[in-house]
């Protein structure tokens, strides 16, 4: 199967992953709220956040080891495979145990994370709530390595299959245990106790899948092979960690320095664009390891023009979906929360703006990733997070909620502008300025559509209704990708998208 169609075949998979477990986690956030209310989703979207951040201490042995396996599976090296995978579980083993002591090192400090905590009287309760939420985290890690094999062989789809029926079954189950109990206890050792078994059976079934992965007979990893993880890892070292106190802080910070309740309210939000932003982040997600075979097996010239085309096709998307959530978001949160649920527009423009960046910085993320291009920039993320953290802190004290993604978009930026002239250089061994012409003229076609969504949303969204939100979302799609099309489709990377998919249907 080519690389194509493994790709296709992972965007099908989590498309229907998507649309399925999405909905079903809206419905589940608003049944959440109804039987538990707002304190406890804070404390839900908080934990979540703190365990993220907890993730630090896998720090980027899986990226280098993932990298490290495009090769040998591509040339059907399973010796070399067998040795990757053996040092890839002593390392997860040991990482498990690292988050457990960290973990546990944090129940002191669980009061001042977590700031006016309505309707919680127990301390013991946060207490024992955190600690459900660190079993999953630690648990994860004795099978989460196995997916790494299947993913090499560009076989996403596998363990997205499994998540997605795992999913399913956890929401139906929290879904009918609020509907019965309205118990949080329940809530969270349900899933608990599924995710568990999801481990148990994904652990037995990739045994199966690849036996030799259960031989005895593992030659140990050449010094070479080890230096070269460990320098790749050590480069993620300050990828983890910056990224973390730039992507994983913000929900922290809310409970810290506003309320609780607040970071309930961010997660609506983020519920409903995570709902969509999953569809979009399976396309570029799902090229990762492909792009890890084309880089393996074909020229420079091939690997600039596939990136190209991997770009173009992101600006459009995310562009398009950027538009869509300033036009439809607080509508739909008004509709299905409730008015008082609703953000303000400057917090909302804010958040959407980082959105379409984000963009960006995924293709060149996953470029790098799959180029293991980790060494030439590793203290960037260390720069980044720090300017999200000090400037994050000092404006939410200033104006607000909007002041905390002011220091996510001013500290997203750098790499928006740093990171392009790296992999030019380093992958193509070409000169950056095409790059940042095509940005500045994705971003003109974008804001022009976006004026004219908002000419038109004026009478549309007059008041807020199930009808005119559809409305407003056909709008939107004829506006954006007319406009869009109008200016790029007769270049040539829609002109390769456009023959992929004649070729599909056909």
């Amino acid at each position: 199967m080519g690389r194509v169609k493994y790709t296709a075949k992972n965007i099908l998979f989590g498309y229907l992953s998507n649309m399925i477990t999405g909905v079903l986690g809206i419905a589940l956030q608003k049944i959440f709220i109804v039987k538990l209310g707002e304190t406890l989703l804070g404390v839900n979207s908080t934990y979540s956040s703190v365990l993220s951040v907890l993730s630090l201490a896998e720090l980027g042995i899986g990226t280098a080891i993932n990298f490290s396996l495009y090769a040998p599976v591509a040339r059907g090296d399973k010796e070399t495979v067998k040795s990757y995978m053996q040092f890839y579980k002593r390392a997860y083993r040991m990482i498990a145990l690292v988050v457990a002591v960290v973990g546990l090192a944090l129940v002191p400090f669980l009061k001042y994370i977590i700031k006016e905590p309505v309707g919680i009287d127990s301390q013991q309760d946060l207490i024992n709530f955190y600690l459900i939420f660190l079993f999953n985290t630690v648990s994860s890690y004795f099978v989460a390595y196995k997916y790494s094999l299947p993913n090499a062989e560009q076989k996403n789809y596998i363990q997205s299959n499994i998540l997605t029926i795992t999913k399913i079954v956890t929401v139906l189950v929290q879904i009918g245990i609020l509907l019965s109990t309205s118990n949080f206890y329940l809530y969270l050792l349900s899933a608990a106790a599924i995710e568990l078994l999801q481990k148990i059976f994904a652990n037995a079934y990739l045994n199966r899948k690849y036996p030799y992965l259960k031989e005895k007979n593992v030659r140990k990893l050449t010094k070479e092979e080890t230096d070269d993880i460990k320098r790749k890892t050590g480069a993620l070292v300050c990828h983890k960690v910056g990224d973390a106190a730039r992507l994983q802080t913000d929900t922290i910070i809310i409970t810290s320095f506003i309320n609780v309740t607040m970071s309930g309210f961010v997660d609506n939000y983020n519920k409903i664009i995570n709902l969509v932003a999953n569809f979009v982040n399976v396309i570029f997600n799902s090229v990762i390891s492909s792009f890890g075979n084309l880089i393996a097996t074909e020229s420079k010239e091939k690997q600039y023009d596939m990136f190209l085309v991997y770009r173009f096709f992101a600006s459009w998307i995310y562009g398009f979906s950027a538009v869509g959530f300033y036009m439809l978001l607080t509508p739909l949160v008004t509709y299905i929360f409730g008015e008082r649920f609703a953000l303000s527009g400057m917090v909302i423009g804010a958040i959407l703006i980082d959105y379409y960046f984000k963009g960006e910085r995924v293709v060149l993320s996953n470029y790098k990733t799959a180029a293991g291009v980790f060494e030439q920039d590793k203290f960037l993320p260390l720069i980044q997070g720090a300017v999200n953290l000090v400037l994050s802190v000092l404006l939410v004290q200033k104006i607000g909620l909007v002041g905390i993604y002011i220091g996510t978009i001013v500290s997203g930026l750098i790499a928006n502008i740093v990171r392009p002239v790296i992999i030019f250089r380093v992958c193509f061994g070409r000169r950056v300025n095409e790059y940042f012409c095509d940005t500045f003229r994705y971003i003109g076609v974008s804001v022009g559509a976006l004026l004219l969504c908002m000419a038109v949303g004026k009478y549309m969204l007059s008041s807020v209704s199930l009808i005119r939100m559809i409305f407003m979302a056909a709008a939107v799609t004829v506006i954006y990708n007319g406009i869009f099309l109008l200016f790029f489709g007769r270049g040539r990377e829609f002109r390769y998208l456009y023959g992929i998919l004649k070729k599909r249907l056909r």
